[in-house]
């Protein structure tokens, strides 16, 4: 399947309608972009001034993926379709609603690249017309999720944010402010309502909201909640069921996602939410979503193609990366497919792609693996995935196992550390969280780089001087499958080490002794069951931290 398997949902009206229903879904790809009433030595008159402010900060120039489609492109095709859906100015494309006849004929003329089937079928409109004056949808009936209820226990979301630094993000004060996050989902039933999220509505914090499955519909508060079980991991904040990461942050939520099929037009409906988060200067894209196979199987993906060029919705994501935009993705949940199991835009370069450990540290079952199709390791990251608090659409707080609750855990990460470190770019902040994960210097399919960290990253250009300066102080192996590791540190041949758990808990404290400074100290970790450690290790005045992994 194309979407992480708990999206998948199915509505008989609604895939009734598509079946019977003549008109299908095409991109109508154009060869030029030809413009009477824009110029990009003019980028303020096509783009806001947040967008324009994000290229400054990463040195970009508008360039012509800026530019709208042509209108007189438009006026020639528009004819020969049922309903424009809306174009694409990134892909230089029309989502358009015609038949088999009307597609042959847009392919015929001069202007146009290419026409490619995007979908089979279409629900229209209830007045017959799109745009914005149309009255919204009923909701549907959400499908059945993967996901509990939980009974409440003191901070049971403690450990999904200590384990990435929340908890100390939060005690240096930061908390996403200033920071723009889209969510890309399947709809947010439950967010005007759940008193989890009413700080959103009293601050004003939700900027746009669009549906780009239905262009006529002005209402994302509908559908499937796993929008909100997303949004929730990233914006909650009632300490008595959950406070996540970047409840500070301004939003803005986006359908993209079809529920009752499965095509290639929600890859297009994600690249068009793409640009009209950029169009109000989004910083973070969380996507909780991805694609492999789809409905009709000539669309389906191999490994190949996962090369992060090929799938629409990865050249999306990397035209979004150039933009500045952090594009937090994540990485799927066909584990169980094993090697190069990850999904689209997944595979895309210079986004983050986030798996899943467990409470042990090591990789989830259901997490999938890289590498690319080009043989670039993915995941990046990693977090909490295995049943994570999170809220549910009647604002209830449940649980649920996923790579689509791992990677907003990771996005709140972004918009903190972002918040705190303002001057860094997108790549400068990518670095950062890279740095700061748990096996850096030994990345691989599973995990990436590891499970990252708020306090390493902030400090991290700190810490990489001291240790350049400091004979590389490292904790090594890590991760570490024995019961013994070796340290450099320090100058002197005694200190101090602390082992603590995620929980704030101290394992094991001792003193490390060795006969020469240049040797490196040897301890043992005996009782020390797997999972994700923070080491604090003390010579006088002089404090260093790291975390270690231990399988």
């Amino acid at each position: 399947m194309g979407k992480i398997k708990y999206l998948v949902g199915f509505f008989t009206f609604f895939s009734l309608a598509l079946t019977l229903n003549a008109q299908d879904r095409y991109a109508v790809y154009f060869k030029y972009k030809p413009q009477s009433a824009y110029s990009l030595s003019k980028p303020q008159e096509f783009l806001t001034s947040k967008a324009l402010a994000r290229r400054l900060r990463e040195g970009i120039q508008p360039d012509s993926l800026d530019l709208p489609v042509s209108s007189k492109y438009l006026e020639q095709v528009a004819p020969l379709a049922k309903y424009v859906l809306y174009t694409s100015k990134w892909m230089n494309a029309a989502l358009l609603v015609t038949d088999k006849v009307g597609a042959e004929k847009m392919s015929a003329l001069p202007f146009v690249a290419k026409v490619e089937l995007a979908a089979k079928g279409f629900l229209p409109p209830p007045n017959g017309r799109i745009d914005s004056e149309d009255k919204p949808l009923k909701s549907r009936k959400d499908p059945k999720l993967n996901t509990r209820e939980l009974g409440l226990t003191a901070n049971s979301y403690d450990f999904q944010n200590s384990l990435i630094g929340i908890d100390q993000m939060h005690k240096e004060g930061f908390t996403g402010d200033g920071i723009t996050v889209a969510v890309f989902d399947a709809g947010f039933p439950g967010v005007k309502t759940a008193s989890s999220f009413a700080h959103l509505f009293t601050n004003n914090q939700i900027l746009g909201q669009r549906d780009f499955v239905r262009p006529w519909n002005n209402d994302v508060f509908i559908d499937n909640q796993h929008g909100t079980n997303v949004l929730s991991l990233i914006a909650a904040n009632e300490p008595a069921k959950l406070v996540s990461g970047a409840y500070d942050s301004d939003f803005i939520l986006v359908i993209t996602e079809e529920v009752a099929t499965e095509y290639q037009v929600e890859e297009y409906n994600w690249v068009r939410g793409a640009e009209y988060a950029d169009s109000l200067g989004v910083d973070i894209i969380n996507s909780s979503l991805g694609y492999w196979d789809f409905d009709d199987p000539a669309m389906n993906y191999t490994i190949a193609d996962l090369d992060g060029k090929t799938a629409v919705i990865t050249q999306g994501a990397t035209i979004a990366a150039e933009k500045g935009i952090l594009v937090v993705n994540s990485v799927g949940n066909y584990g169980s497919r094993g090697t190069s199991s990850l999904v689209a835009p997944a595979d895309a370069k210079g986004i983050l792609s986030i798996g899943s450990v467990k409470t042990t540290g090591d990789v989830s079952g259901f997490s999938s693996r890289g590498p690319t199709g080009d043989g670039r390791i993915k995941p990046e990251l990693a977090a909490f995935g295995d049943s994570p608090v999170l809220i549910r659409s009647n604002g209830v707080v449940g649980s649920s196992n996923g790579t689509s609750f791992s990677a907003p855990q990771i996005a709140a990460l972004a918009a903190g550390l972002w918040e705190a470190r303002p001057e860094w770019t997108k790549d400068q902040l990518i670095l950062n969280l890279l740095r700061s994960a748990t096996q850096y210097d030994k990345p691989d399919n599973l995990l990436g780089y590891g499970v990252p960290n708020f306090m390493d990253a902030y400090y991290g250009e700190i810490l990489s001087v001291e240790e350049e300066e400091n004979q590389q102080w490292k904790v090594y192996p890590n991760p570490v499958e024995s019961d013994e590791i070796s340290i450099l540190f320090g100058t002197g041949l005694r200190s101090e080490i602390e082992v603590i758990d995620t929980n704030g808990r101290i394992l094991l404290r001792s003193e490390m002794v060795r006969t020469d400074p240049k040797s490196p100290y040897r301890v043992q970790l005996k009782g020390i069951n797997s999972g994700i450690y923070l080491i604090q290790l003390s010579e006088g005045a002089l404090i260093w931290k790291t975390k270690l992994l231990k399988r």
